[in-house]
């Protein structure tokens, strides 16, 4: 018996024994008595939805600047679930303090046509510094 016989069947879920939890936050809807409709509302307070067996892999970094200032664009990229409730306009933060990192992109979910066996889905993460 090898090490992969002891990582479980293919409904098992991810479980890292190292990992941080990976976060979901959306702003919650409120109602606008103006169009009488549900919109989004601000990041102060916004929904938070753990992400279960999800991470957060680096893609690259570029530095920006110029003679007076300096920045630096982040590439990530989230690993999780092909059901995950991840879409364009979300942040992901990984554990309770790190960093939110915007959605950049429709996160989709591939479907092999022949099986159905959907993989884990890659959504692409941006974030600007300085």
């Amino acid at each position: 018996m090898g090490w992969l016989d002891d990582i479980g069947g293919p409904d098992s879920p991810m479980e890292f024994e190292s990992g941080v939890t990976v976060y979901r936050l959306r702003p919650k809807q409120i109602w606008d008595p103006m169009s009488q409709t549900y919109v989004l509302g601000d990041w102060d307070d916004p929904d938070v939805l753990p992400i279960d067996g999800a991470f957060i892999a680096q893609s690259s970094t570029s530095t920006l600047g110029d003679a007076t200032r300096t920045g630096a664009l982040e590439a990530k990229s989230l690993y999780c679930a092909p059901d995950a409730d991840v879409q364009l306009g979300d942040r992901i933060r990984e554990g309770t303090t790190g960093p939110q990192y915007p959605v950049d992109g429709i996160p989709a979910a591939d479907t092999n046509p022949f099986t159905g066996w959907q993989p884990d889905r890659e959504v692409p993460l941006r974030r600007a510094v300085g």
